[in-house]
């Protein structure tokens, strides 16, 4: 199984899935805020931090035509591009302190370029990996930079057909880089549980030999944990410190409590898988003999007698002669006398 390393996190094979908490818009215009957030996100489990790098002005056009108009059905109809992203976007001054803050409270911190510029700007701050969001997986140009610096490069599917995906992977590796992670994504704001199509997931893995795992965009945790028992080795998750912030992504984020009940989720759900075993542990072992059937004499029998289906029974415990020799032994005389309630034996039986 494929590993690769995220800052000093071993991501993928048997390792635990590496959660990101998805910092996104929900920093209300408040360096504080995204600080508290950081810290908070710390406290519920999550592996990781991630911001997401870009202006207005390098993300869209400040027109207000028609084609930059959001009427699609959104949480942010009526507004234009420019004015939305001007809402939410992290001020660039900011990234140091919170990269900071992230190190001191031992979170792997890293974030999302929407160009160029941003990557230029992210490779000053020494960022573990890149993260490709849904729409910029049609950038090549975006991708081909973030994989040209060598770092690993997750890369969400959202809006691709899968020779688009095919392309972004590609772009990866004619740079050298192959330390990829592909995530099923819906790009939809809340998604549909409905429209989560989780076993894309194993499909991503066997198809692009990658990690693959999940940019979720659902409501609960459903979705997430689901996603382990599919291979999914990464899960990343809009988090916000508390939904009165408000904001373009509240709706859709999970808060403190909501992000810890996801992370305990998922670890529970990787202890279930465990390993392959047909071992049974000891206090398994135990209550499996004693809820488990064998052959029991269900009635005094003397030596010389024949076993009959009137006098062995196949019941619990399991103590007794298997099941599967019921039909062999019937008509077999017993060589001593047996009481009912005795657990039947080979020895007791002449077989020839």
């Amino acid at each position: 199984m494929k590993k690769i390393h995220i800052g000093n996190r071993e991501v993928g094979g048997d390792n635990p899935c590496f959660i990101i908490a998805e910092l996104s818009a929900n920093h209300g215009k408040d360096i504080n805020i995204a600080i508290e957030t950081i810290r908070a996100a710390k406290k519920t489990g999550a592996d990781a931090i991630k911001l997401q790098t870009f202006t207005p002005d390098t993300i869209t056009l400040d027109v207000k035509k028609e084609e930059f108009l959001i009427n699609h059905g959104t949480l942010w109809d009526g507004k234009y591009l420019h004015e939305l992203y001007n809402e939410t976007y992290l001020p660039w001054e900011w990234h140091k302190e919170l990269f900071k803050v992230a190190e001191e409270e031992g979170l792997i911190c890293f974030s999302s370029p929407f160009d160029l510029t941003a990557v230029n700007f992210l490779e000053t701050l020494n960022v573990p990996a890149y993260k490709i969001a849904s729409p910029e997986i049609l950038d090549i140009p975006l991708i081909r930079a973030c994989a040209k610096t060598g770092k690993p490069i997750i890369i969400s599917t959202g809006i691709a057909s899968i020779e688009d995906v095919n392309l972004a992977v590609q772009t990866c590796l004619l740079e050298g880089n192959d330390q990829i992670v592909l995530l099923k994504c819906t790009t939809s704001y809340p998604a549909p549980i409905e429209d989560a199509n989780l076993k894309t997931i194993p499909n991503l893995i066997n198809t692009f030999d990658v990690i693959a795992g999940l940019s979720d965009h659902t409501l609960g945790i459903v979705a997430p944990v689901v996603s382990v028992a599919l291979g999914g080795k990464v899960i990343e998750k809009h988090f916000i410190l508390d939904h009165s912030i408000g904001g373009a992504d509240a709706s859709f984020s999970l808060d403190t409590e909501q992000f810890k009940e996801m992370v305990d989720a998922v670890r529970d759900a990787e202890l279930s898988l465990g390993k392959i075993s047909y071992k049974l542990k000891e206090k398994a072992s135990t209550l499996s003999k004693l809820a488990s059937r064998s052959l029991f004499v269900s009635k005094d029998v003397e030596k010389g007698e024949k076993l009959t289906k009137d006098n062995i029974r196949s019941i619990r415990p399991g103590n007794g002669l298997h099941p599967k020799y019921y039909y062999e032994i019937l008509g077999k005389k017993v060589n001593l006398d047996l009481e009912k309630g005795t657990p039947l034996e080979l020895r007791h039986i002449d077989m020839f």
